[in-house]
């Protein structure tokens, strides 16, 4: 199982957010959250928002760090992107 995590950059409520996504399945990712402990309304469309805070235990717990545009690279490639204003698949 491999996840992917870009860095914590991204502003929203006070806060700095990371991107939480897989580039095989949801299944794949929505199992990594749930052993991480990230609850299920951390999800949006096609990756789990994660606050800097637990950063580290996701990387810890495997996840790999990459940028977000490679981020975003990988899960259009596998098929699983799901932009805003599109109807997920």
């Amino acid at each position: 199982m491999t996840v992917y995590i870009d860095p914590p950059t991204w502003p929203g409520h006070g806060r700095l957010w990371s991107h939480l996504v897989s580039d095989v399945s949801f299944d794949e990712l929505h199992l990594f959250a749930g052993e991480l402990g990230v609850p299920e309304r951390a999800f949006e469309r096609d990756h789990y928002d994660i606050p800097a805070h637990r950063y580290e235990d996701a990387v810890r717990a495997g996840a790999v760090t990459i940028g977000s545009k490679e981020l975003v690279r990988r899960l259009t490639d596998a098929g699983l992107r799901r932009p805003k204003g599109r109807p997920a698949a």
